[in-house]
């Protein structure tokens, strides 16, 4: 398993999942965004040295670099890693074809707003995009017009669509809501004790964790809406969180430089963790698995 990390140095870095190894992709400027293909063979970085870049993960060696005219800060593969699509502060979302990258990109307008986030959705044929115009908008490819948005009353922070591509969670203001992709239908929104970074909904939808302004990391229920637990480890806003593909850890970055990887169901034996006595439960509650950001 291959975990993407991102700091306010000109670098990105994938990490391996039971060795902690990693590559450094470096960037001229502070790196903002990451991303990887479905099967993470490729890496995608944005910038603030105005560019959006690929990689092959595995090696570390660039494949592509595409210029912007602002910083980029959202970047997202679709399902075949044909496509890369960009969001920046130009607030343009643009489409790179990766096995053409010599013709001109798909290019979409109409932020009027940085753009913070930008994923593929409904079989790649649209685009989800959230902005700081506290709005999230959907484009369709097939005309290159925004068909459907949503107004939210403060800036979205996060997007993220489930694991079967259903259900679009949003990180807005104090709050996380959940929306069916396919009609941009709320189905519900939570109310959360902090100004909300980000959140992610489990690949089995029964709970979602996020992370905010107060340093800590919250498990709500989701069919409920009901806190199940909360810990505090880092030292700094949570700005990134988000579930493993297999649901049985969720990772965190913090502004302390840190990367926490927590388990979903404390104790378990499970990769770098080992079954815990009762009586060392505590204890592995508040020990989470902890990687310095270089």
């Amino acid at each position: 398993m291959l975990l993407p990390t991102v700091g306010w140095k000109p670098n990105a870095q994938t990490r391996r999942h039971r060795r902690l190894d990693w590559y450094i992709f470096r960037t001229q400027r502070s790196c903002l965004g990451i991303a990887l293909n479905n099967n993470a063979t490729l890496a995608a970085s944005g910038a603030a040295d105005f560019t959006g870049k690929v990689w092959n993960a595995l090696t570390g060696v660039e494949l592509h670099s595409f210029q912007h005219k602002h910083i980029v800060k959202t970047v997202s593969f679709d399902a075949t890693s044909e496509n890369l699509v960009t969001g920046s502060n130009e607030k343009i979302l643009r489409v790179f074809n990766l096995h053409n990258s010599q013709i001109d990109p798909e290019i979409y307008t109409g932020h009027a707003g940085p753009v913070k986030r930008a994923i593929f959705c409904r079989n790649d044929k649209c685009i989800i995009s959230a902005a700081e115009d506290k709005t999230v908008r959907l484009w369709d490819r097939l005309t290159g017009k925004e068909v459907q948005r949503i107004d939210l009353p403060t800036n979205p922070n996060s997007l993220e669509l489930s694991a079967d591509k259903k259900v679009l969670t949003v990180a807005s203001g104090s709050t996380v809501s959940f929306w069916e992709i396919d009609t941009l239908k709320k189905i519900k929104e939570i109310k959360v004790p902090t100004i909300c970074y980000s959140a992610s909904l489990h690949p089995e939808k029964h709970c979602f964790v996020f992370g905010g302004e107060d340093f800590k990391m919250y498990k709500y229920d989701y069919i409920t809406g009901n806190e199940i637990e909360s810990f505090k480890g880092h030292f700094g806003p949570v700005h990134s969180v988000r579930f493993s593909p297999d649901g049985e850890l969720y990772a965190s970055g913090s502004e302390d430089g840190t990367l926490r990887l927590w388990q979903t169901t404390v104790g378990k034996t499970y990769g770098l963790w080992k079954c815990t006595e009762p009586g060392e439960l505590n204890n592995s509650i508040s020990s989470p698995r902890e990687v310095h950001a270089n």
